[in-house]
């Protein structure tokens, strides 16, 4: 993927984490993001969901870190576009 298409594809929400994401992502993004992994939205990235992005990672071939990075955070996005 070119340079240019990845920054066209970045959602809107996603803020790289440095530290914790729950200093990153308000309660409202985390609740979206719960709903589009399916799993209890509480607005707090909990280890349950945390556990959905590491599956979610180890079925694109992106290492399973638990965190979201740019790349996790686009194949949130598009699965959160191919639901809405």
């Amino acid at each position: 993927m070119m340079e240019h298409d990845q920054q066209e594809l970045v959602p809107t929400w996603y803020k790289p984490q440095p530290f914790s994401p729950a200093t990153v992502y308000t309660p409202d993004v985390i609740r979206d993001i719960q709903r589009t992994l399916q799993v209890p939205s509480t607005g707090v990235l909990d280890a349950r969901t945390t556990s959905h992005i590491r599956g979610l990672q180890h079925v694109l071939d992106i290492k399973p870190s638990g965190i979201i990075d740019l790349e996790t955070a686009i194949q949130i996005e598009r699965l959160r576009n191919r639901y809405v």
